[in-house]
């Protein structure tokens, strides 16, 4: 039977992160035995045929083999290691202009089949219940087509225990350099995705994703005070070449405060770096309150694009279908109709990209068989455009999907997902350093932290990893207990300059929740580093009374 487990991790924030684990435990050699294309077209036919006899007006089919093999450490141990697979078929159809929908992990045709006739059944029970029919946007079918990660080397076919000592060498640099604890995971994902339609799509996909977040702990034993310094790495599309870091991948903050990456990723060097900055953070200036000039690295704004731009443009929330998980949007239809909603600034463009190499998110057709694009959602500082699906594009004149479908097993129904969202680079050549300089009283922020946002996506709180104070145009020294308070429009119509495509890298979200029954996708947003003016500044070490 299948099972649904959380993994209990405590290296992604400041607090306990629970994992959806999905599958059955398996033998790490078992993640390499792949499913037959033609078995799973087999399976795909009869559910169609099934579907069609029994009244459908359409029917889609997503045969799915998900693997996951999750490591976990803590100082110089081994907690967990947990090897998963998940394999099944969910059925969609349409009947009466309703939706259907049945899944089943019994993999034969007589079972498949079965589906979908219960899937018409509940399609024609909903349509009793619907006042407007659901409008597809029409799709081309695609026949016979693959698309697969770009990848030199697998993870699947690199030993565990290769794996678990770079975690404990990593651990191991980190308390060298200073921290008192260090916990550190590898999250490795293979989702071998295939999507037919009667539209006359046999997609077939191999999705490859990894990260490997830890967290370094610095205690002061005389005070009982305690600092924590994350890494500063983002999860990747790619294979297990991703730890080969060489120069070129490597990337100096500005004023050298820090190592920061791009394209690969050396754990042992940022984890020694992390021991060492979680040290100097016990003993770090607290910030003065006020206004400050920010200035934002790639490996921090990523979440706030996430959470004040990502989410705010999924129309489903725009149109209140999705409310109760982390609210709606102010990015009301109104506002878009108007042609002239001042979303940022002048130089503010931001554009969704499911095709961006690299990037969490991106594959080369959404779960609803359309193909993957890129499209503008701000531009020059207006907001222009939604994230949609098949049947959501109408609403918003839209001739076609913007392929944002997505369901994280073959047991879920899939619905609208957030794309790469990312903010694009200055035209103006200008690096990190050169944008420190316009500087008089500042703070530069690297990496994610903590944070809090509103139910309409539009008030919010962030905090960081590192902090240091911008004076006269210099960096002088590290700061702590800062977080940053602005609203969406504020914030983005505050932004005043930004780095070019030189600096220009992505962040991203490995484990993003949406949905209820809750889902989680996987999501990047890329920027240049960026100088936000005039920002409202907290301490968060302050207490009242």
């Amino acid at each position: 039977m299948e099972r649904r487990t959380f993994l209990k991790v405590g290296a992604i924030t400041g607090g306990t992160l629970l994992v959806p684990v999905f599958g059955n435990a398996i033998a790490a050699e078992e993640l390499l035995n792949p499913m037959a294309v033609q078995f799973k077209k087999s399976l795909a036919d009869a559910a169609m045929n099934a579907a069609t006899k029994a009244g459908a007006s359409y029917c889609d089919v997503r045969i799915g083999r998900y693997l996951n093999q999750f490591i976990t450490t803590r100082d110089l141990n081994v907690e967990n290691i947990v090897n998963t697979e998940s394999s099944g078929v969910g059925v969609r159809v349409l009947a009466n202009g309703a939706y259907g929908f049945v899944s089943t992990n019994v993999m034969t045709l007589d079972a498949v089949a079965e589906a979908a006739r219960q899937a018409v059944a509940i399609a024609k029970a909903n349509a009793r219940l619907q006042s407007a029919p659901v409008q597809l946007a029409p799709v081309k079918g695609m026949g016979e087509v693959a698309w697969a990660t770009p990848f030199r080397k697998d993870w699947r076919a690199v030993p565990i225990k290769d794996k678990a000592e770079m975690l404990i060498a990593a651990n191991k640099a980190g308390m060298d350099a200073g921290a008192s604890f260090m916990q550190s995971t590898l999250f490795q994902v293979n989702q071998q995705k295939y999507f037919a339609s009667t539209d006359g799509s046999y997609i077939d996909q191999d999705v490859h994703r990894l990260w490997s977040p830890f967290t370094a702990t610095a205690v002061d034993k005389a005070s009982g005070k305690f600092r924590t310094r994350q890494g500063l790495s983002s999860p990747a599309v790619m294979g297990y070449e991703f730890f080969d870091a060489k120069p070129e991948h490597k990337i100096r903050a500005p004023g050298g405060v820090t190592t920061l990456y791009k394209d690969g990723y050396d754990l042992i060097e940022d984890a020694r770096a992390a021991g060492k900055q979680a040290r100097e953070k016990l003993s770090a200036k607290t910030v003065e309150p006020g206004k400050y000039d920010l200035v934002l690295s790639p490996e921090h704004l990523f979440l706030t694009i996430h959470e004040s731009v990502g989410h705010a443009t999924e129309l489903d929330r725009v149109l209140g279908y999705e409310a109760n998980y982390a609210g709606t949007s102010f990015a009301t239809l109104d506002k878009w109709q108007s042609k002239k909603f001042k979303y940022g600034s002048d130089i503010v463009n931001f554009v969704a990209d499911k095709t961006a190499p690299g990037a969490l998110a991106t594959v080369g057709y959404d779960d609803e068989g359309v193909q993957c694009k890129r499209w503008d959602i701000i531009k020059d500082g207006v907001l222009v455009n939604y994230q949609a699906t098949r049947d959501q594009a109408h609403i918003i004149g839209e001739k076609e999907s913007h392929g944002c479908s997505y369901a994280d097993s073959w047991s879920s129904v899939q619905f609208q997902r957030m794309p790469n969202v990312s903010l694009q680079p200055g035209k103006k050549r200008l690096t990190p350093d050169e944008l420190v300089r316009d500087v008089k009283k500042g703070i530069y922020i690297a990496g994610r932290g903590s944070f809090s946002i509103d139910q309409q996506r539009y008030n919010f709180q962030f905090g960081g990893q590192l902090f240091y104070e911008i004076k006269d145009g210099k960096i002088t020294q590290p700061l702590e207990d800062v977080a940053y308070q602005s609203n969406t429009q504020e914030f983005w119509n505050a932004c005043s300059a930004m780095c070019d495509e030189r600096d220009w890298r992505m962040g991203g979200s490995f484990f993003d929740g949406k949905g209820q029954p809750s889902q989680v996708s996987a999501v990047s947003h890329g920027s240049s580093t960026t100088r936000f003016n005039g920002v409202n500044v907290i301490n968060t070490a302050r207490k009242i009374g």
